[in-house]
């Protein structure tokens, strides 16, 4: 029904297979942008998978707006707390281009203006003006002591008014001998003129103020002429974006209100320019901080390997500088909630969930609708270093956890925040139907597969046994697995042997070996293991027939390749209280659901004899051999026959071993790993040599699970081994002993000569000898 010769041939197929369900999930997602409408993805473990679900997202963001950029500016007001301004999708790098253009005219201009010698001669005539002013005023206080025969002196501790002669400051001693009329009218004239020389003093401090507010004035004024034009050519740009004019407005007044920090040190009296270094103008600068590129018209799709809470909410970097740690405005960095912003944000829910704060950050993040940067050190007290506290940004984006089942119903046992946050469950599908039109279109993605993968195209028969295996893969031959992984790494290595032997085309051989190569790498426990039984260390019977003794099946599973296990079990019975005792559950090897299926067993035998005398059955059932833990059910139906073998004393079949579970009315019913079991059986009998005898006896309703090995199939067809199904304890029963099971007559006994009328009896004698020793008891007791 493959109607092609290679892949080559095939038309490509990109889309998810199976995935009707999931693929609606997604749509449903994607399409509703209420709050909560967020999407667990399930069972899509495998890269392909993912690759495909952020194919179909990445085709949904074509469809959403583009987001804004983001920036973060200078708070002028208050720089602990940096202010985020939106811009239009592609525009903040033009924005930045911008201010670092103005801050490098700035650093030109402003001290080119302050140096000119228009900005001194104003500054010169300023402070002439002040000084003449105080000049006059001293000069009018000189004249007014030298009429009154006073002199004034500047010294090191300030101003004096001494005597003078002449314009000669007289000594003390002189001063001293002169007449006292004269001595008590020149100190009184001291005192008058100290008076105004104390106003004078007190007068200087207003005219350095006024002088210096003079120059302050001049500065502003000279520096809103040189920022103005930068500015509003900025702002001409940007006209258009009230929030980024709001900003520059700041810039302008920041930028003449604190010229001195640029342009001046030490005294601002005496200007002295000195050169304006970079880090002076960085409060003017932009933090670019997420932005959209120009070649991308649609959303963004961001998937975070690694969510911790640095990288998910951004993060506040620190420098270390002279000891100390400082940050600024230019070190918020983004995180993935802030470049997914407006698409997609795909996580793993493991990895979330494994790293701290991270879950519950994404969870307030989605809950407040913004993106508050959280400093992890300052969470749990590490750190008191001081740090910024930057504007939370608008949060509107869709998350998309991806995650296996058992993770996401133990999570949403335990947190019932997760479906107030996550309302849509993408549930992918493991297996598909097996028809015509799915081969069809499973041979499609195989051929997109080797195209994606760069490798040889595959023939039509080696596409079929990839068919085939994928229906072994899910265990049913009416399906097949949608393990695109799987699939890609068994065509990897099947290319790889193809390449090796010169071949242009992978055949059917190359699959086959690398599934066989596969099985060999993993087969080192299951060989042991054979070896073990072939040597007849551990005892299994592959010929003859004994009483209370079958061929028990189990699987194993070792680095995910899972193999068959034959194990004898035993059963001995004899007079008791009606009990059917688990040696592995007494020993604490028996699981729970093991235990299980040996009880069933009593109810199985109180429901089908000696229902007219009590059950006075002592019998104990074991896997011999086992050293450790037994569980499922499996066996419970080989352990039955075995029971009904001893009961009966009929010896049944070593050559057939036997796997499927059982019911308390005797239906046989289904198991898993059939085809494991029943390929460990056929190892080990056609290591010993197939006698055309030997078989394995599974439930009916296993039927439809059987994708046996093609040697196992071969030797079928060859009459050399044989898969018998059945449907009831009777028909196995019948086939394990070559005698009829029975079925209770009108007169209510079994037939003579079927094993069920054997086991009645046996049960009444058991019964019987009970009583007795009933009555035993009783004699002695009245003796």
């Amino acid at each position: 029904m493959l109607d092609f010769k290679t892949t080559s041939d095939l038309e490509p197929l990109e889309d998810l297979i199976g995935q009707r369900r999931a693929s609606d999930a997604i749509d449903v997602a994607v399409s509703i942008p209420n709050v909560g409408f967020n999407l667990f993805v399930l069972g899509a473990s495998g890269r392909l998978a993912r690759d495909a679900v952020t194919a179909t997202l990445k085709t949904s963001a074509t469809k959403r707006p583009r987001p804004h950029d983001w920036i973060y500016v200078n708070n002028f007001a208050d720089p602990s707390k940096p202010v985020a301004i939106a811009l239009p999708p592609g525009r903040a790098p033009a924005f930045r281009d911008c201010m670092e253009e103005l801050v490098d005219d700035l650093t030109v201009a402003l001290p080119a203006v302050f140096q000119s010698e228009e900005y001194q001669a104003q500054v010169g005539a300023i402070n002439d003006r002040f000084q003449k002013i105080q000049g006059e005023a001293f000069s009018d206080l000189q004249k007014q002591a030298v009429d009154k025969s006073v002199v004034l002196l500047r010294t090191p501790m300030g101003f004096a008014l001494v005597p003078s002669k002449d314009g000669k400051v007289v000594p003390p001693d002189e001063f001293n001998s002169l007449p006292e009329k004269e001595r008590v009218k020149v100190q009184k004239a001291i005192g008058d003129l100290e008076g105004e020389l104390e106003r004078l003093v007190r007068q200087i401090p207003r005219w350095e103020k006024e002088r210096r507010e003079e120059i302050r004035k001049l500065n502003s004024k000279t520096s809103q002429a040189t920022v103005d034009p930068e500015i509003n050519e900025v702002i001409a740009e940007y006209d258009d974006l009230p929030s980024v004019i709001e900003y520059l407005e700041d810039v302008r007044a920041d930028l003449v209100d604190n010229v001195a920090i640029f342009i001046l040190r030490g005294d601002d009296s005496v200007p002295v320019i000195e050169d304006v270094t970079e880090s002076a103008f960085d409060r003017y600068r932009v933090n670019l901080f997420v932005t959209q590129a120009e070649t991308d018209e649609s959303a963004p799709v961001v998937e975070e390997f690694h969510p911790t809470i640095s990288n998910l909410t951004g993060r506040i970097e620190h420098i270390a500088s002279q000891g100390v740690l400082a940050t600024n405005f230019h070190l918020i960095k983004p995180g993935a909630l802030h470049r997914a912003n407006g698409g997609y944000l795909l996580i793993d829910a493991r990895d979330i969930l494994s790293e701290a704060f991270s879950w519950s950050a994404l969870k307030r993040a989605l809950r407040s609708r913004t993106i508050q940067i959280e400093d992890l050190n300052r969470l749990i007290g590490l750190s008191s270093t001081t740090s910024l506290e930057p504007a939370p940004i608008p949060l509107d984006l869709k998350v998309v956890l991806f995650g296996d089942r058992f993770t996401y119903y133990l999570l949403s046992l335990y947190d019932p925040e997760l479906k107030e946050h996550f309302k849509v469950l993408a549930d992918f599908e493991e297996a598909m139907e097996r028809t015509p039109k799915s081969e069809a279109l499973m041979a499609r993605a195989i051929g997109s597969t080797l195209r994606r993968e760069g490798l040889l195209p595959l023939d039509r028969d080696g596409v079929g046994l990839v068919i085939e295996h994928a229906a072994r893969t899910i265990g049913h031959s009416g399906k097949m697995s949608l393990s695109a992984d799987d699939v890609r790494d068994l065509l990897a290595e099947a290319n790889h042997y193809a390449a090796a032997s010169g071949r242009k085309v992978i055949s059917k051989s190359n699959i086959k070996k690398a599934l066989d190569q596969r099985i060999e790498r993993a087969a080192r426990v299951r060989d042991l293991l054979q070896e073990q039984i072939l040597q007849n260390i551990a005892l299994v019977d592959t010929t003859g027939d004994q009483v209370g003794q079958i061929n028990g099946l189990s699987v194993l599973e070792v680095a995910g390749t899972a193999f068959g296990r034959p194990t004898r079990i035993t059963c001995r019975v004899r007079s008791g209280a009606g009990k059917v005792v688990d040696i592995e559950r007494e020993v604490e090897l028996g699981g729970p659901i093991h235990s299980k299926g040996v009880l069933i067993l009593s109810g199985f035998l109180a429901g089908r004899f000696a229902l007219d005398v009590p059950m006075s059955l002592h019998a104990s059932l074991v896997f011999e051999q086992s050293y450790s833990g037994v569980e499922g059910d499996s066996a419970s139906s080989a352990e039955l026959y075995a029971l009904l073998s001893a009961l009966a004393e009929v010896p049944i079949r070593q050559d057939v071993a036997v796997t499927g579970s059982v019911n308390q009315h005797g239906a046989v019913q289904a198991i898993g790993g059939v085809n494991e079991k029943i390929e460990g059986y056929f190892d080990i009998c056609k290591a010993r040599g197939l006698t055309g005898s030997q078989a394995v006896l599974i439930p009916a309703s296993n039927v439809q699970h059987l994708m046996l090995r093609s040697d196992v199939v071969e030797a079928c067809r060859k009459g050399k081994f044989a898969v018998y199904p059945v449907a009831t304890i009777d028909e196995g029963l019948a086939l394990m002993t070559g005698l009829p099971a029975g079925e209770r007559g009108a007169d209510g006994t079994y037939p003579e000569g079927t094993v069920y009328r054997r086991v009645e009896e046996r049960l009444k004698a058991f019964a019987d000898i009970r009583r007795s020793f009933g009555k035993q008891g009783e004699a002695g007791g009245e003796g």
